[in-house]
């Protein structure tokens, strides 16, 4: 039970963030000009707000086509939520409500400090790309193999009640991380296809990965070295 508990806690639980604005956002009485600020600052609150409106507009019937023509059986039907608490740190995922609706939500913080429109519109395409490849389902999937696995193991080698459940968080964290690097180039290939086709520059959208940590390429890290993502996009865009 402790197992299934965190697995709940993983994937479950963000089902509805908390502080999340429930409407989902429009472009009614926003100017349908790409925003970009004039010294390639950040485009703050009021304008990142705006961009993501316009984003949503354009983004989210793309990526609902995409969707629902590559996958079957996925509710491809998008929600797209806008987390207003200003002490949130900027940060954007995917995750689903408990009917498999897909829920993509973003900070306020990511949309003060995003530059322009494109690098908006590319992490929004990301995030969808991640519902679209079913990403959850096979991360829950790789963490329920790790935990059988170790949890077996645990068993074999003689290990008590306490020693087995161990194993099996271990396990599950194990295999929930096996293919995350993976599956964020998956989410950022697809997404610069999605990004492309709602009419925004992918490329120029993936210049928000050069302003943020680099992860480098740690051990069971949950995201690829920078370069790699921007690699991935420039590969990705050149065909197209």
């Amino acid at each position: 039970m402790r197992v299934w508990l965190v697995f709940a806690l993983m994937f479950l639980a963000a089902c509805q963030p908390s502080g999340v604005d429930s409407s989902k956002p429009t472009s009614e009485g926003i100017p349908e000009q790409t925003g970009q600020s004039s010294d390639g600052s950040a485009l703050g609150l009021r304008a990142g707000t705006q961009a993501f409106a316009r984003a949503v507009a354009r983004v989210e019937p793309v990526a609902e086509r995409m969707c629902v023509r590559s996958t079957k059986g996925l509710n491809c039907d998008f929600k797209i939520l806008l987390d207003d608490n200003p002490r949130k740190p900027p940060n954007a995922f995917q995750t689903l409500e408990r009917s498999g609706r897909p829920v993509i939500v973003f900070t306020a913080s990511l949309l003060a400090r995003a530059h322009n429109d494109d690098e908006i519109a590319f992490v929004l395409g990301h995030e969808a790309a991640h519902h679209i490849k079913n990403h959850l389902a096979r991360q829950r999937t790789n963490a329920i193999a790790g935990a059988v696995l170790l949890g077996n193991l645990a068993t074999l080698t003689g290990a008590g009640a306490i020693g087995v459940q161990t194993a099996q968080e271990l396990g599950a964290a194990v295999g929930a991380r096996s293919y995350s690097k993976d599956f964020e180039l998956e989410a950022d290939r697809l997404g610069t296809v999605i990004t492309a086709r709602a009419g925004y520059d992918p490329v120029l959208g993936s210049k928000f990965f050069t302003r943020i940590p680099d992860p480098g390429d740690r051990f069971l890290g949950t995201h690829p070295p920078n370069a790699d993502r921007v690699k991935a996009v420039r590969d990705t865009a050149a065909k197209l």
